[in-house]
């Protein structure tokens, strides 16, 4: 295991709320800041922008074929599509999500898988304590967006299904079941349907919350309980862990070569405290694979 140091990774960009969903897109990382209800982007010269106010508190983000960006709206469970200069309504999944929409990816026909926290999560914190929480909760529906916006259910039982990536071939999606401390795996239907559901990885003692993929196969993903971001194969072995200044939320391969990891960072994540401090970070770090996949 090759273990990365805190000097090896510099900071991009700090005076955030709480950062999420990064995306390399057209030679910029564009996130959302979510308590600030803002998708943003930063360069790598550590130009900041806000690019989208969402009311409804932004988090994954992805694009159609066309161009056209998608946004998933947490509060108010829409996927939001932006058409001619202004946001309108692709997906309505409130009949799907049990509580507040989280991370997406974006296939390439336009086809989204959406998450959800399945309950709330930090009330069953506060009331019943960690461990409790994690040992008995509410599973959440994965859902399923076409192109069109026809959404439907495309697995269920997912202990709060989070970060994913869709491998280059596009036949299997690989996604974070965050309080079952694993990578959970489906096979890839011609219409999007998921299947041969597998564990892709067990990462013991470890919350992984949003994941990318590398150009071997492996998976970086952001520990939510340890400031850490590791990068593991298939079997859950770990190749590689860069150490962050704060618990890990998020991460995404990109640059000109796809080999800088950025890495979102956040005190903690209780809405509470993330939404009244401006804490958050983003850092970044060269690694040796680049990129691959989607996002």
């Amino acid at each position: 295991m090759n273990a990365g140091s805190k000097s090896d990774v510099r900071l991009l960009t700090d005076g955030l709320r709480f950062a999420e969903g990064p995306r390399w897109h057209l030679g910029t990382l564009w996130f959302s800041d979510f308590y600030d209800h803002a998708v943003k982007t930063v360069d790598l010269d550590r130009k900041v922008e806000t690019k989208l106010e969402i009311a409804g508190q932004p988090s994954g983000l992805g694009w159609l074929p066309d161009g056209r960006m998608l946004v998933v709206s947490m509060l108010d469970r829409h996927v939001l599509r932006f058409e001619q200069e202004r946001l309108v309504v692709h997906a309505d999944l409130s009949n799907i999500a049990t509580f507040h929409c989280n991370d997406m990816v974006v296939d390439a026909s336009g086809r989204a898988y959406v998450g959800n926290f399945g309950f709330d999560l930090d009330t069953a914190i506060a009331e019943r304590g960690v461990v409790d929480v994690l040992a008995t909760h509410d599973t959440a529906n994965l859902a399923l967006v076409q192109a069109d916006g026809a959404a439907s259910v495309a697995a269920t039982d997912m202990h709060f299904p989070n970060g994913a990536v869709i491998t280059p071939d596009g036949s299997t999606l690989i996604i974070a079941e965050t309080l079952n401390g694993c990578l959970t795996a489906f096979d890839i239907g011609d219409d999007g349907s998921l299947s041969n559901r597998r564990v892709w990885a067990e990462l013991p003692g470890r919350a992984p919350d949003g994941i990318c993929l590398d150009a071997e196969g492996a998976v970086w993903f952001a520990n939510a309980v340890g400031n850490e971001c590791v990068r593991v194969g298939r079997g859950g072995n770990v190749l590689q862990v860069v150490e962050t200044d704060q618990p890990c939320f998020a991460c995404m391969l990109g640059g000109p070569d796809g080999r800088n990891l950025f890495m979102l960072t956040a005190l903690e994540s209780h809405h509470d405290a993330a939404s009244t401090h401006r804490e958050g970070h983003i850092l970044v770090t060269e690694v040796a694979v680049p990129h691959a996949g989607r996002p």
